[in-house]
């Protein structure tokens, strides 16, 4: 459910599988977060990235998104290179990190089981996806990686997916934002070599010139 503030509670209830999961979890590592991450980054920023999902071992241990697996690695390294974070990473959320003009939140805050959310709790979690980006009342340009997030925010923004489509590399105009289209930056994905790191800092140099022009 959602707190007072309209984010989802420590206990959300909504998705039966994945509060399942996050009880067993917590049994498991008491010490660990094993709860609905919440968004990391200024309100007023002018970037917002969606992910997929907090990873188990990652924002699910921490409590930060990207943070405490590789994804984050690449991620947080590629931000600084472009002015959208300063300190260094060091993969726990009080590493001191900031992030500068850009909030970072996932299409689903609660960690799936093998990271697969289903159709079902992706859409119960666009309730909490969709007043994310409205509350960011300077917001210019969202930044998906991969398709779930593509998709979820596109639906969350009330466009079509036939109108704009999943693409590396891609941008889409959906109202007054602009939608950056990146493949996700897991492991899995670097080391197939289906997301090179030029690649993924193509498309946060794309973003930076977006804003300075």
């Amino acid at each position: 459910m959602a707190g007072a503030d309209g984010k989802p509670g420590r206990d959300c209830p909504r998705c039966v599988r994945l509060a399942v999961f996050r009880k067993t979890w917590r049994a498991k590592e008491p010490a660990w977060f094993n709860a609905p991450v919440p968004s990391f980054g200024p309100l007023n920023a002018r970037v917002l990235i969606v992910g997929l999902a907090p990873g188990l071992q990652g924002a699910n241990r921490t409590g930060r998104p990207f943070t405490g697996d590789y994804a984050g690695v690449l991620l947080y390294e590629t931000l600084g290179k472009y002015g959208f974070a300063r300190g260094d990473y060091g993969a726990h959320p009080d590493d001191g990190l900031e992030l500068i003009d850009c909030r970072i939140t996932n299409a689903v805050r609660c960690v799936p089981p093998e990271n697969k959310p289903t159709p079902e709790e992706i859409r119960t979690c666009r309730d909490f996806l969709s007043p994310t980006i409205a509350e960011m009342k300077k917001l210019r340009a969202v930044v998906v990686l991969g398709r779930i997030a593509h998709d979820s925010t596109v639906r969350a923004l009330g466009g079509k997916l036939s109108a704009a489509a999943f693409c590396h590399g891609e941008r889409h105009q959906l109202g007054s934002l602009t939608l950056f289209c990146s493949y996700h930056c897991s492991r899995y994905n670097t080391n197939t070599g289906v997301l090179t790191p030029e690649m993924f800092r193509t498309v946060f140099r794309n973003v930076r010139a977006y804003l300075d022009r």
